[in-house]
């Protein structure tokens, strides 16, 4: 762990399926990120960017734990084509954000 960053962990629980078939279990990641989350969820939450407050819980941790991913590994090919729109639409966010 990196002694600069915050440290997060993050459990996802399968609790249903609509086809009732077996439900998989738990699986938790350990990760770090240069962002205090819980500081950028409030944020997201405060603007009504979605109508569900629970929407802006799943954007914000979603979109952070990619970018973090993204960031570690911009010489990776699979980011090559997205990088500058993913930079704009980051800059669009923030604006929306201040």
């Amino acid at each position: 762990m990196n002694p600069k960053y915050n440290h997060y962990k993050v459990t996802l629980e399968h609790i249903s399926n609509p086809k009732d078939s077996e439900l998989h279990e738990p699986v938790s990641v350990i990760f770090d990120n240069h962002d205090n989350l819980f500081n950028i969820i409030e944020k997201v939450k405060e603007r009504d960017l979605f109508d569900d407050k629970s929407q802006a819980i799943e954007f914000a941790l979603g979109l952070k734990m990619f970018s973090e991913v993204m960031l570690r590994n911009k010489e990776n090919p699979l980011f090559e084509d997205m990088k500058p729109a993913f930079s704009d639409f980051m800059k669009k966010l923030k604006g929306n954000l201040k």
